[in-house]
């Protein structure tokens, strides 16, 4: 808030097609080092689904800029969220939100998400379940006339729309050779996921890949202000230094010095030695804590994540791994059973296919302490407990009811 104050009685506001602005400028020169080489340049906005919007845009002005201009399509994943604008809407997956809107949005590719606990076959290890995921990029792309496609965009962890998806070891290295193979560009989002959230400043640290562009924001506002960036590579800027030499459009408040001072600030606390290594450790905890109270828990199917970015996934039956009713909408009667509990969460539905399944996601202050994590878990243990015999009730009348249908 300080730094916000200390920018306002600066300089409040410049608009970039005149002028830049110093807090841009640094906050441009500290993400692209933190990156240790991976990328070059950086865009500053104001949102999540902004920053996805200029990436998919600069992506295709990449391919212009290259020659390349019948390059129009892009690649994604089933059970994906990438914003809310047309643009970000139309590369993500989220059936309910996309609903209302399909005839507006354009048209992409999907393969599946990468998930082990629901794709993985008997006898399949993890390793082997992730070159076959990955591989099915490899099978699109092949699918597709030749040098149509833009790139691949997926979250390095996914969030909303499936519950802190992380992906198997290998599955990202062999997803980035195919598209070097294929001459696309791969783009991670990593608005949710990224900026320490997992445990390194930049979730694809944790994979040993370099994406051509990547998002980010949420945590790089300190949870105060809207501000996110967008990433971009030698090759990115390279190919637009050799063609027009400028990007394409820009946004009214981009670069905005408010935004860029407060994110200025949050960077220098998540650099800071031992902060990351800090979410790490209480990662461990909140992990250890997590499995020891639904491992065996009877309608909890997976419990997932990577440093203070978890989920867990409610099944009707572990066996099968059958999902409840979506008409029970069991992860809002966790939601509020939890908020009459003090604890906020951020419950999913249609977690299986966009209709079914139902998850619940949690991502803790860095500031929390052991003692609040366990605190944090013991909530939702009684929260989900209370919840599935809400649910349970619902399922029961609903039973009833269709069978009263039927009898008459």
């Amino acid at each position: 808030m300080e730094a916000a104050i200390r920018q306002l009685q600066s300089l409040d506001y410049v608009h970039t097609s005149f002028f830049t602005n110093s807090a841009y400028e640094q906050l441009a020169q500290k993400l692209t080092e933190a990156s240790r080489g991976v990328f070059s340049r950086a865009l500053c906005l104001s949102g999540g689904s902004e920053a996805v919007e200029v990436a998919l845009k600069i992506a295709r002005q990449y391919f212009v800029e290259k020659g390349e201009v019948q390059r129009s399509r892009f690649i994604t994943r089933r059970q994906s969220y990438h914003g809310n604008t047309i643009g970000a809407l139309s590369v993500g997956s989220n059936v309910k939100r996309r609903h209302d809107f399909r005839p507006l949005l354009f048209d992409v590719s999907t393969i599946s998400e990468c998930n082990f606990y629901r794709h993985g076959l008997v006898g399949e290890s993890e390793a082997q379940y992730a070159m076959r995921a990955a591989r099915e990029l490899d099978a699109e792309l092949s699918k597709q006339p030749p040098g149509t496609v833009i790139g691949f965009i997926a979250e390095t962890i996914v969030g909303a729309t499936a519950g802190a998806l992380t992906p198997p070891k290998g599955y990202f290295q062999e997803i980035s050779r195919i598209c070097v193979k294929h001459g696309v560009l791969l783009i991670l989002d990593e608005i949710m996921c990224g900026m320490g959230r997992s445990g390194k400043l930049f979730a694809f640290e944790w994979e040993d890949v370099r994406p051509d562009i990547a998002t980010c924001g949420k945590a790089l506002g300190g949870g105060i202000q809207p501000v996110s960036a967008v990433l971009l590579s030698d090759k990115i800027v390279d190919a637009i230094q050799a063609g027009s030499g400028s990007l394409k459009g820009g946004h009214t408040f981009m670069g905005h010095p408010v935004g860029c001072s407060v994110a200025l600030e949050a960077l220098a606390i998540l650099t800071e030695d031992g902060f990351l290594e800090d979410v790490i450790a209480k990662g461990r905890v909140l992990e250890m804590k997590l499995k020891q109270a639904f491992s065996s828990h009877p309608h909890v199917g997976a419990i997932r994540g990577r440093g203070l970015f978890w989920a867990i996934e409610l099944v009707s039956d572990r066996t099968t791994k059958e999902p409840f009713p979506a008409d029970a909408r069991l992860n809002e009667l966790i939601k509020r059973s939890a908020f009459t509990r003090g604890l906020l969460i951020y419950p999913g539905g249609g977690t299986v296919d966009g209709t079914v399944g139902d998850h619940i996601l949690l991502a803790p202050s860095a500031t929390a302490d052991a003692t609040e994590l366990h605190e944090i878990v013991d909530r939702l243990s009684l929260a989900v407990d209370t919840g599935l015999k809400a649910a349970n009730s619902r399922i029961d009348q609903w039973a009833a009811d269709r069978r009263k249908k039927l009898t008459r």
